[in-house]
């Protein structure tokens, strides 16, 4: 506990900041992998209308992960400032409770799940030439989601002991095993299950992962404390205020599954004919997306813990240091990311087309392209968002992380697709992310200027 509070608390900020990120970074593109490893096969392996069917239980996928990222962001901010302020008992009580938590909302939206299978897909708008992959994927899915979702808020409590790379070789095992198992279980050569046997990679992978996370979270190294022993006595208010600060980012993420879903019943709305290949489009564009966005989300969650502990500790101008050259690191690699789509976005739709769909491939690049414009600001919006939640100022970074993808998308969305069609689907995603970007990065210089002025009478006062 006082190598990695020393660690946090002393050792040079912008090194910190990249040993934690690294593994991080790492951790999340492999993380991100699992449905972009799916989503390739199952092109290759059953064709382009078969995507679509994965794209309808990413939603699903969506809200649990978001729960299981409530938990351990929420969790993980009040451990890294418990571990500032030098608490053990806050620290073993947010571990705890966490865990609890997370295992009774897994638990909760399995059952559902399985319950409105059906009701769930029709509603998400699944038609008769992919609900039947939609259904084959999610049953198999909706047995992983306890060890997915727990998986996740371990190693968020393992970042915030300063112990990334523990996570991070998590997350390897769990995309690595996936990777391996994939074309065993989708392809002819192998057992032949096509979408099915992608789901049965998928939750095996997910398993062998966590079970990993939990034996280290529960060695001589860690300062995690599980006790399973008080696993059934939940301290309420400690639920709470997980909740609250864990908040954006669930919000973040399960509105990106609600989003999804208003987006595949517009495309069902505005098609003019069959809606499938632009749900299919919309798919792995969905897919390569969140592969794109994880390293920056790897950022922020090496961040996370300095920025915690810090503020906890009082430490303005390591705080400064670590947030301005997070920023710089994040702008910089969505300005790569955005010349990575634009260069060659008709590549990776042709990675995903064993058949080479010409209407597949010039329709999703296309719009891939557009989409893209609004990496050059969005990356303010994902720093600043973070910045609160590790303070502790949930309301806040709840506003920030909903101005994208609600205050903004949401109408965007409903207008430009009644004067454009589907193409304004494209279009309100880039000008969401710009507007959001320029308010966030309006906010993050206003909370730069409030740190020099701490800084400033914290030195006058030496």
């Amino acid at each position: 506990m006082n190598k990695n509070a020393e660690m946090l608390g002393n050792s040079n900020v912008k090194g910190l900041l990249v040993k934690l990120s690294l593994p991080a970074i790492a951790g999340m593109a492999m993380n991100a992998l699992y449905n972009f490893v799916d989503t390739l096969f199952v092109g290759r392996g059953a064709g382009e209308i078969a995507i679509g069917g994965l794209a309808f239980a990413f939603p699903v996928q969506m809200i649990v992960m978001a729960v299981g990222l409530m938990v351990g962001m929420g969790s993980a901010s009040i451990f890294s400032r418990a571990f500032g302020e030098k608490d053990p008992k806050r620290m073993h009580a947010a571990v705890n409770t966490a865990l609890v938590l997370d295992v009774i909302l897994a638990i909760l939206f399995t059952v559902l799940g399985f319950f409105f299978i059906d009701k769930l897909l029709v509603f998400f708008g699944a038609t008769a030439s992919n609900i039947g992959y939609a259904k084959d994927y999610l049953s198999i899915i909706l047995i992983g989601l306890v060890p997915l979702s727990l998986s996740m808020v371990l190693n968020n409590l393992t970042r915030a002991e300063g112990r990334a790379k523990v996570a991070m070789i998590s997350m390897l095992i769990g995309t690595g095993l996936n990777v391996i198992l994939d074309p065993i279980f989708i392809f002819d050569f192998g057992f032949g299950l096509g979408v099915q046997g992608a789901a049965i990679a998928t939750v095996i992978s997910q398993i062998v992962a966590f079970i990993y996370i939990f034996i280290m979270a529960n060695g001589k190294h860690s300062s995690l404390n599980i006790t399973l022993r008080d696993g059934i006595l939940l301290d309420f208010k400690m639920m709470k205020d997980i909740i609250l600060i864990g908040a954006p980012t669930f919000l973040r993420n399960a509105t990106g599954a609600f989003l999804s879903i208003i987006i595949y019943r517009l495309i069902n709305y505005y098609s003019s004919g069959d809606p499938a290949i632009y749900i299919s489009i919309y798919g792995v564009i969905n897919r390569v997306i969140t592969f794109v966005f994880m390293p920056a989300f790897g950022i922020v969650q090496g961040l996370a813990p300095i920025v915690g502990f810090n503020y906890g500790a009082k430490k303005e101008k390591r705080l400064l240091d670590v947030i301005v050259f997070a920023m710089k690191i994040v702008i910089v690699y969505f300005f790569f990311g955005f010349l990575f789509i634009q260069l060659l976005s008709t590549s990776i739709f042709e990675l995903f087309s064993a058949n080479h769909n010409m209407e597949f491939i010039t329709i999703g690049s296309q719009a891939f392209r557009v989409l893209s414009i609004g990496f050059l600001l969005v990356g303010f919006q994902v720093v600043v968002s973070s910045i609160y939640q590790s303070e502790g100022f949930p309301l806040r970074a709840t506003m920030i992380a909903l101005s994208r993808q609600v205050f903004f998308f949401i109408p965007l969305v409903y207008l430009l697709t009644y004067l454009l069609g589907i193409e304004g689907i494209w279009i309100s995603f880039a000008a969401s992310d710009i507007l959001a970007g320029l308010i966030s990065m309006i906010l993050f210089f206003v909370e730069m200027k409030k740190i020099r002025l701490k800084l400033a009478l914290e030195l006058s006062q030496v």
